[in-house]
């Protein structure tokens, strides 16, 4: 079995447009959660969410790649090619082939969906541009990473809702662990929030009308975040020989399904993934320092995370920290795990503990501690990430310091 290591990170997202910025952002405990701004907003419920502001796509691509890259498009190619940069890798040769890309999505091009939609339906068109199939699909963001990075090795899209990145990164992980690949570009990103978007999640009631505070006994809800979080997953000899800078180590994951609920979470189910990547990295539960959260702010989500939390550390989950960074960015859905998984680097390269902003009232059902609105400087030598999602389907990732 080989060894995994991250040689490269990139992101936009609602907290700032590469890792750096979003990092500090981070430790800041800044909300970039705010109104919403698009066409139709005012007929919306729900006016708030964690918008990439400031993005310009013209100063990114040209007037062709704009006819084929949806805002989730965007976004990954952005993030990418800052991870890339980072990793300072050149695809080619044997290289080239034995390297992929695995990502995560939950929605693909929802802006272009909303977008012709419009056009057939209200407008009273006829035709759509030629690329809309191109554009929408799930698979995009991949293909389009795979032919800019000339990446000839396993390539695909994983969509299961907000697990969909930490579902990718695990694949990503198992590949380059199994010798099957030597490294892989892998992550996740969303971008629903456009009306149409905003009003399907409506539906649900699962939403916030003012903040996310997850954990604090007065939550009401989730809040739509948008963005994306590329990383470079790499063999360890491979990244050691060339002297690469490693970020951290990628020790195990799990993967878990409720069986049980479409929308409802279970204990048990998010117990099993969080026991399983354990497991998997053979690492003890008393040597994890930080969990990043779930943690959505829904009533459910919450108190069954914590619960599941209690069970599978016992005594030592009195000592973990766990926050959940979605106070700040917003919940990007499918793109969620990736963006969440630089708050795991964070405390362990550089031992911050990125906080849960909004937390107001002690919510005796989840009584652990959830680094209350600033972040805190704590050694961590393993973190974990998880992700639950609608469907019942969990994945949790385990992160080592280097």
């Amino acid at each position: 079995m080989k060894r995994v290591v991250i040689t490269g990170a990139g992101t936009i997202n609602a907290l700032g447009h590469n890792v750096a910025d979003t990092l500090e952002a981070m430790r800041e405990g800044r909300c970039g959660i705010g109104d919403l701004e698009f066409r139709d907003v005012d007929r919306l419920t729900i006016k708030i969410g964690g918008q990439v502001r400031g993005f310009e796509a013209e100063g990114h691509f040209n007037r062709q790649q704009m006819t084929l890259y949806d805002r989730f498009t965007q976004f990954t190619l952005v993030a990418a090619k800052e991870a890339i940069a980072q990793a300072g890798l050149i695809f080619h040769g044997e290289l080239a082939a034995r390297s992929g890309v695995v990502l995560g999505t939950a929605g693909g091009g929802v802006s272009t969906w909303d977008d012709n939609y419009r056009s057939v339906y209200e407008d009273g068109k006829n035709r759509v541009h030629p690329f809309v199939v191109p554009k929408l699909m799930n698979n995009a963001a991949a293909s389009h990473v795979s032919m800019e990075y000339n990446l000839k090795g396993p390539t695909f899209t994983v969509s299961t809702a907000c697990a969909s990145s930490n579902h990718a990164m695990s694949m990503a992980f198992q590949m380059i662990r199994s010798g099957a690949a030597l490294s892989m570009v892998t992550g996740g990103s969303e971008s629903m929030l456009c009306f149409g978007g905003v009003k399907a999640w409506e539906g649900l009631r699962v939403m916030s009308k003012d903040a996310c505070r997850p954990f604090s006994a007065n939550r009401n809800g989730m809040v739509q975040g948008e963005g994306a979080g590329v990383f470079v997953f790499e063999e360890y000899e491979h990244a050691r020989k060339r002297g690469a800078e490693i970020l951290c180590e990628v020790v195990g994951c799990a993967m878990s399904s409720d069986a049980a609920d479409i929308v409802m979470p279970s204990k048990q189910g998010a117990a099993r993934a969080m026991a399983g990547a354990l497991s998997d990295a053979g690492v003890p539960p008393s040597e994890v320092g930080y969990i990043n959260a779930h943690g959505t702010g829904t009533a459910a989500n919450d108190k069954t995370e914590c619960a599941a939390v209690a069970d599978v550390f016992g005594p030592h989950a009195d000592k973990l920290m766990i926050s959940s960074t979605k106070s700040m960015h917003g919940h990007l859905i499918g793109g969620t795990g990736a963006v969440e998984l630089l708050a795991c680097i964070m405390a362990l390269r550089d031992g911050v503990i990125a906080p849960t902003i909004g937390y107001e009232e002690p919510d005796p059902e989840c009584a652990l501690d959830v680094v209350p609105n600033q972040a805190r400087e704590a050694e961590v030598s393993v973190a974990l990430s998880n992700a639950f999602a609608f469907g019942g389907l969990n994945a949790v990732m385990a992160l080592r310091r280097i």
